[in-house]
């Protein structure tokens, strides 16, 4: 797996930082991320969960909400 580093990873957060200023809300664990929350979404824990990235739309094609939620490698 690729590492990142950290100008990938402000970018990556600005892109999605960028969806919120648009109206699209962005959720990490179910709760609307605070800036120390965004370092979680590129970790690997040593249980095996990491972070995966879903996009929720609407019938008509549009961009409702982004979710990352925790999953388990097993």
């Amino acid at each position: 797996m690729k590492e990142y580093d950290t100008k990938e990873q402000i970018k990556y957060v600005e892109g999605f930082q960028r969806f919120e200023s648009r109206g699209v809300p962005v959720y990490i664990d179910g709760q609307e991320p605070k800036d120390e929350d965004w370092n979680k979404i590129f970790q690997v824990r040593d249980d095996g969960s990491f972070y995966m990235c879903d996009y929720v739309g609407v019938e008509d094609g549009t961009l409702k909400e982004i979710h990352f939620d925790k999953v388990y490698n097993r």
